[in-house]
Order: C-alpha cells, then sequence, then structure tokens
C-alpha cells in the first residue's frame, strides 16, 4: 500500500476545498492511504506524529493559495521547517506535486508550484506533474474543461474574491481530483 501525504494551507477555505478534492482523487485510487494535514497541524502539541508521517509517506502533495505572488505565509512558515529532514534527506525519492488557487486567473500562480518544486527538488523528490492538455483555450473549449486555466507543473484554480469556496469553478476541482489520482497511482507503481 503507498501512502499519499497531502500539506496545505488555506486561508479562506477555497484552497481546502481544493485540497479535499486532491483527496478524493487520491483515494479513488484502489489501495491508497491517502494522510490529510492542515499547515497548522505542524505545530505544538501532536506536530511530532505528523512529521514522522512526511517522513513515512510516499508521496506529499503541497497546496497553499498563491498571495502577493506566492506561496501563503503560513505554507512557506510549514516549508521552511523542512529544513531538519532536508539536512537528513528524509523525503529524497518520494513523489512530490503542488495545486495552488488565487482571485487572478493568472494571479502568478505559476510563481507558487515553481517554488513547491524547488522545494521539492532540494529534499531529492521526484516532481509529478499535471499531466493535463490545456483546456478552455480554443473556439471549442469551455469553462467547464479540465485545467481550464492552463497550468503543467501542478494544478491551478482561480475563485472570485468576492464568492465562497462553494462557488468554486468544478472543473477546478476535477483537475485537483485528477492530480490527485495521479500521484497516488503513481505512488502505487513505484512502490
Amino acid at each position: 500500500m503507498a501512502t499519499t501525504a497531502i500539506v496545505y494551507h488555506s486561508g479562506y477555505g477555497h484552497t481546502q476545498r481544493q485540497a479535499e478534492a486532491v483527496r478524493d482523487g487520491a483515494q479513488s485510487v484502489p489501495g491508497a492511504e491517502v494522510l490529510f494535514f492542515h499547515t497548522d497541524e505542524f505545530e505544538g502539541e501532536g506536530a511530532d506524529a505528523a512529521w514522522a508521517a512526511l517522513d513515512k509517506a510516499d508521496a506529499i502533495i503541497f497546496g497553499a493559495p498563491t498571495y502577493m505572488g506566492s506561496a501563503s505565509a503560513q505554507m512557506k512558515v510549514f516549508m521552511d521547517k523542512t529544513s531538519g529532514a532536508w539536512m537528513e534527506q528524509r523525503w529524497a525519492n518520494k513523489l512530490a506535486a503542488g495545486f495552488t488557487n488565487s482571485g487572478s486567473m493568472s494571479g502568478d500562480k505559476l510563481n507558487t508550484l515553481i517554488g513547491f518544486s524547488l522545494l521539492a527538488a532540494q529534499h531529492g523528490m521526484i516532481w509529478v506533474n499535471l499531466n493535463l492538455m490545456p483546456g478552455n483555450n480554443s473556439s471549442q473549449g469551455s469553462e467547464s474543461d479540465l485545467n481550464r486555466v492552463g497550468g503543467f507543473i501542478g494544478a491551478m484554480a482561480q475563485s472570485n474574491v468576492d464568492q465562497g469556496a462553494d462557488a468554486m469553478s468544478e472543473a477546478d476541482l476535477a483537475t485537483a481530483k485528477h492530480l490527485g489520482q495521479r500521484v497516488a497511482t503513481m505512488a502505487a507503481k513505484l512502490r
């Protein structure tokens, strides 16, 4: 059985909903074990168990909203705290992937995903991309297409800043689910 861990931060609920879609995709893989962590779980009581679970996972998927052109401060704190695992290369050869959400269609989400991929590279992890063609990029496309935002390195979502998480694009959530399923499938193959 391969274990896929999802570590996310969400400020207003949108990225949590995206994280839940990633989790649902990973759980759809037969025999997959899926761990689901908010960044708060890596501080205070219970933090040691959460860190130990990441050390044992076969794959870690990172997710955060893109604020001011990069991952949220809370996710960056988590990323900085991974230095102990990095020093010992405890995450080397694990799979890694990422997802992010912002209010604007671009919103500089790519920068957040590049940050996650660089974190993974420093840890010696193997990055798993989205492996989807861009959607909604022709006269035949629609807002309902998978990968409607047109990212490749990870799952991207766009959420209107004046609406709650319940108004998120179903296509973006389906794209996130695809990412979770892809990573858990690859983790099972490598296991």
